[in-house]
């Protein structure tokens, strides 16, 4: 062999091996391990990424608590907000095939998008939306708690969503502007969003085991329940949630193996298997920033972790000293977190099933200081630090929510006039009913006891399995509030914390009156000389009062009516002894008629 080929071998070794990655799996898991147990987690799996290669796949802990079914890296799990980037980089696919431009208004696509008012409509642009700074807080409870299947009828909400600052002055998350990104996917290709998730991606990084829906997800053997700590001490199945409608913000339900294949394209200019999945462009610049988030420094503690930034629905940051790419998922019972550093070609995919947890950023964040041999932070403790201060954080709500009640007071209308349907246009309808004298919500997806409080405020609790839990309020109050006559017209509530609470309108539901009762009604009652007629007119009850057109009445309660086309009117009728009367209420005062 030539001395100069091998020369030139040798070298081509030399850097083949500085280039690879050595781990001290033992020591590693020892690590990982002390992670789950001070979390509490019932189980996560992890994948470690380098260029285009899986260099370590592991399962910990149970994907079924209860049967004792261990997690591998082929368990499925909903992976939440880490869908984001999915439908981010079909637009990224859409620039190149269909000529979109991330500086297009989004009604080029979306003529029916209507925002809160004409400065959003005219101004707003996709690549707005993709970085959260249009100025909308989340409205999370206007899909969260009133979900629907039909994305168009979702989106149609977004123009009753108050905006909180203005555009582009401030980051603030928002799940819409997602699934805005995939119904100008769905125009552009006139194919399903998810149609184009499973085409686009699933089938050529052979996510094989990939899907969309629970439906899809429970069809699977190797699946992981959710659970949800309770009070720091154990774990409770949870649910799973249908994302329905909201599914481009957040639907996907993978494993951290086939997760693996997706950010292989990320390390490596969007190719996976020499197959362009990718534009090369659109990875280029997708790895940048758009906007910052915070004030740049996310926690004092690292100083070095700085320029938190948000870009094409990834979080960037430098962690200590490496760039950094990642993006984290909650929804019900599940965490995620897939991060990257592009500099290093390294990635990390780690899913979890428990509710809310901060373990999966920090199992993240130790694998990251072993694989890039950085100094190794105590993880441990830094959780146990964040722990006691929410708890203590949490007693204090606790104590200020006591100290904030006004004692013996009680609810100024009877349970029964609160009830009813309560309305408001940029979220659904939600029915207060009245069982055992106490009032109950019923949400599409949710049900909560509503506790008095004082006043005509009152604490919504879930109520989970048939039962209240006093442990577990909605995070918000049920303020009603009175009309001039004094009658409960709507409730508001504290939904987002950046505008004033919103108010639902009440809207009172015509209740079922037997024949018999409506026929003791009919008769003429005089009101100071004037003879006022009420009879039946096509199966309904009619008031006629002279020089006025004859109103129709429809039933509130047994015995009383509000009138039709007359905002404010009601007629209740009553009965002492051998006397009838009509009650007539109305915005200047209230009269009564006697049956003459």
């Amino acid at each position: 062999m030539n001395p100069k080929w091998f020369l030139f071998l040798f070298l081509l070794l030399s850097i083949k091996v500085i280039s690879q990655v050595t781990l001290d799996d033992k020591k590693l898991e020892k690590r990982l391990i002390s992670l789950q147990e001070i979390t509490k987690t019932v189980g996560f799996s992890v994948a470690i990424i380098k260029e285009d290669k899986v260099i370590y796949s592991r399962g910990f802990g149970y994907k079924d608590l209860e049967n004792k079914l261990k997690v591998d890296e082929n368990t499925l799990f909903p992976i939440g907000s880490t869908s984001k980037a999915f439908t981010t980089a079909l637009l990224g696919l859409m620039e190149e095939e269909k000529e979109l431009n991330f500086n297009d208004s989004p009604k080029k696509y979306l003529p029916e998008l209507e925002f809160y008012n004409d400065d959003l409509n005219n101004k707003v642009t996709i690549l707005d939306m993709i970085s959260h700074r249009t100025g909308l807080p989340r409205h999370d409870f206007s899909w969260y708690l009133f979900p629907t299947e039909s994305k168009d009828s979702l989106l149609h909400r977004v123009k009753y969503h108050e905006p909180f600052t203005g555009m582009r002055e401030t980051w603030y998350y928002n799940n819409f502007m997602y699934l805005a990104q995939g119904l100008i996917i769905e125009k552009l290709t006139g194919k399903s969003w998810e149609h184009n998730i499973r085409e686009r991606f699933f089938k050529p990084l052979n996510m094989d085991s990939s899907n969309l829906t629970i439906k899809e997800l429970e069809s699977h053997d190797n699946i992981s329940k959710g659970y949800s700590l309770e009070n720091f001490i154990s774990n409770k199945p949870m649910p799973y949630y249908n994302i329905s409608a909201i599914s481009p913000a957040g639907s996907i339900n993978s494993s951290a193996k086939e997760m693996a294949n997706w950010l292989k394209i990320w390390l490596n200019e969007g190719l996976y298997n020499n197959e362009q999945v990718l534009p090369k462009k659109y990875v280029e610049k997708a790895m940048n920033p758009l906007m910052l988030v915070g004030t740049g420094i996310a926690d004092k503690q690292f100083p070095d972790q700085h320029l938190n930034s948000y870009g094409y629905a990834w979080f960037i940051s430098s962690y200590k000293g490496h760039y950094r790419l990642e993006h984290g998922g909650n929804i019900d019972g599940f965490s995620a977190n897939v991060a990257m550093f592009p500099n290093d070609k390294i990635g990390i995919v780690v899913l979890a099933n428990q509710n809310g947890s901060l373990l999966p950023s920090l199992v993240r964040n130790a694998i990251a200081d072993e694989i890039l041999n950085l100094n190794r932070t105590d993880w441990v403790s830094y959780y146990s630090e964040k722990e006691a201060k929410y708890k203590l954080q949490l007693e204090e709500k606790k104590k200020s929510q006591k100290d904030s009640k006004v004692q013996n007071t009680k609810p100024s209308h009877s349970m029964a006039e609160y009830s009813g349907k309560y309305h408001h246009k940029g979220y659904g309808d939600f029915r207060i009913e009245v069982k055992n004298d106490s009032l109950w919500a019923n949400f599409t997806r949710e049900k909560a006891f509503l506790l008095h409080k004082h006043y005509d405020v009152f604490i919504p609790y879930l109520v989970k399995d048939n039962k209240v839990d006093l442990n577990e309020d909605l995070g918000f109050n049920f303020n009603f509030q009175t009309n001039d006559n004094g009658d409960i017209a709507n409730v508001k509530l504290k939904l987002e914390p950046t505008i004033d609470a919103l108010t639902f309108e009440r809207r009172i539901e015509e209740v079922a009156v037997s024949k018999d009762t409506l026929n003791n009604y009919i008769g003429t009652y005089l009101l100071s000389g004037l003879e006022i007629q009420v009879y039946f007119k096509t199966e309904r009850l009619m008031l006629f009062v002279p020089g006025q057109p004859e109103y129709s009445l429809t039933p509130i309660a047994e015995s009383e009516f509000i009138i039709k086309g007359l905002s404010g009117y009601k007629v209740q009728f009553l009965q002492e002894h051998d006397v009838k009367s009509l009650v007539l209420h109305q915005p200047n005062g209230i009269f009564t008629a006697k049956m003459k």
